[in-house]
């Protein structure tokens, strides 16, 4: 069984504020958006160079964080 794969790319401004982030939810900012991932998905992000990153997740797992970001709370 194979599962689509996410790659959500991150760029990081130099004092480390995060400045994009794929897949983002409109509501939420770049650094919520990481925050979210973070914590539910820290796991599968790896750092590269020149003040980037990426998560890679499978499609699943992105729409469902997409999903609970969504809720009213």
């Amino acid at each position: 069984m194979n599962s689509q794969q996410v790659i959500v790319h991150v760029r990081f401004a130099p004092n480390g504020r995060v400045i994009q982030i794929s897949e983002r939810p409109a509501k939420l900012t770049p650094t919520q958006w990481f925050d979210v991932l973070s914590t539910r998905a820290g796991s599968t992000y790896r750092p590269l160079a020149r003040g980037r990153g990426a998560f890679r997740l499978a499609r699943a797992a992105v729409e469902a964080f997409k999903q609970e970001t969504a809720r009213p709370g």
